[in-house]
């Protein structure tokens, strides 16, 4: 027996409200939950320049340890750079969800929780780990795991919780760590060329090398920067191709596997379109636009399709992509035809990576998921919305 359409239309508008209310309460903003309390306006402000409240931002299932502005002052007071800096309250922001009443309910007492300095393989063995463990009289005390078994700081009161998604809890004293708190190189100091040659991808760095283009990298990673890598085996078939171009058209295509601006692959996933590179001047775009399906990111321009089959680093403000294919701009090369399809590749294929992951450090792509694969909030909304409005018109 068919409902009347007034009732119909009620569930329907009940549904739909329901879905939107729960997928906006799963958003949080940790910048915003600390402006609520002055007392931890320096632990807030330090989240934010390290951009770690960025990737607090953008995960699921996450407790943060906060301290109040004293804390901080003993910390900011060892003259760590902001590099350092970063690591020790990485260790703060644990990748489990752990609230009042959880804390005070651990199995057998005590219990050892992963941290943000370890899930992004910044922390060395187990150095990461912060010890958990319920004390007499009610107390809760933690310690990182390096840190001799001394359990420095203790549970203060809860902030806000959104249960199972993120919670907030203040601590006494900030987690003592020799390994967090061991000087670490800035973005400036790295090695770019190093890094990709020991990852797969050292053909690609002897361009950069040979043809100065390395510089150019360089003085931008402080800004932020993106690279496309292509692997050894891509850049090997490509050779007689790169051979041909003149000196500053070989540059010019290096910088076009450069991007100006930081870009995470949950970015460059919710921000598809054309994006300018290092080698864009004036009328010279030496743009390509990115596209992803899925989970799937490729890079698109007019005479080939790139995907990203790997990641070698993310560490904002710089992250390193590897493709499977030489991106060839239309300023250099010729567009295909019908008859040759741009995915035809210019040399082996190197996509037997699984794609936006990398088989050489442990992602956490898979706790940043946020909701049915394939579809972003967005699109999922409105695929709700559209069988809501057509059960109103049955």
């Amino acid at each position: 027996m068919p409902h009347p359409p007034a009732l119909t239309s009620t569930l329907a508008l009940s549904a739909l409200f329901l879905f939107l209310l729960s997928s906006t309460s799963q958003a949080h903003n940790i910048t915003r939950i600390l402006a609520k309390h002055p007392e931890l306006s320096t632990f807030n402000h330090y989240l934010t320049l390290t951009h770690l409240a960025t990737e607090i931002n953008r995960r699921q299932t996450i407790t943060v340890l906060a301290i109040d502005n004293a804390a901080m002052s003993s910390l900011l007071s060892k003259g760590l750079s902001v590099y350092t800096i970063k690591n020790v309250l990485s260790l703060h922001v644990l990748v489990d969800y752990f609230g009042a009443k959880k804390l005070h309910q651990i199995t057998h007492g005590t219990t050892l929780a992963s941290s943000m300095f370890q899930a992004t393989g910044a922390a060395a063995g187990t150095s990461g780990y912060v010890n958990i463990t319920n004390l007499k009289g009610g107390k809760v005390g933690f310690g990182a795991e390096d840190n001799d078994g001394k359990l420095n700081s203790f549970y203060v009161k809860s902030v806000q919780e959104i249960p199972y998604n993120i919670s907030v809890l203040q601590i006494s004293q900030v987690l003592t760590s020799a390994e967090a708190e061991a000087p670490t190189a800035g973005p400036s100091q790295l090695n770019l060329t190093a890094i990709l040659s020991k990852q797969g991808c050292k053909a690609f760095a002897d361009l950069l090398i040979s043809s100065g283009a390395d510089t150019t990298f360089e003085t931008n990673i402080d800004g932020g920067l993106t690279v496309f890598c292509p692997t050894d085996a891509v850049i090997n078939g490509f050779l007689p191709k790169y051979k041909n171009l003149t000196t500053s058209q070989k540059v010019s295509l290096l910088l076009y596997h450069g991007i100006p601006v930081y870009q995470s692959l949950q970015m460059l996933k919710s921000n598809n379109g054309l994006v300018n590179t290092l080698a864009t001047d004036k009328a010279n775009k030496f743009d390509f636009t990115v596209q992803n399906d899925g989970e799937v990111v490729s890079l698109e321009t007019e005479v080939v399709t790139a995907k990203i089959t790997g990641t070698l680093i993310d560490e904002e403000p710089l992250v390193i992509y590897k493709v499977n294919k030489v991106l060839q701009p239309t300023e250099l090369f010729k567009v295909k035809t019908a008859s040759a399809p741009k995915d035809v590749a210019d040399g082996p294929d190197d996509s037997a990576d699984a794609p936006g992951s990398d088989d050489s450090e442990d992602q956490t792509a898979d706790s940043d998921k946020n909701g049915v694969e394939g579809l972003d909030g967005g699109r999922l909304r409105m695929v709700v919305l559209s069988l809501c409005v057509g059960v109103m018109l049955m």
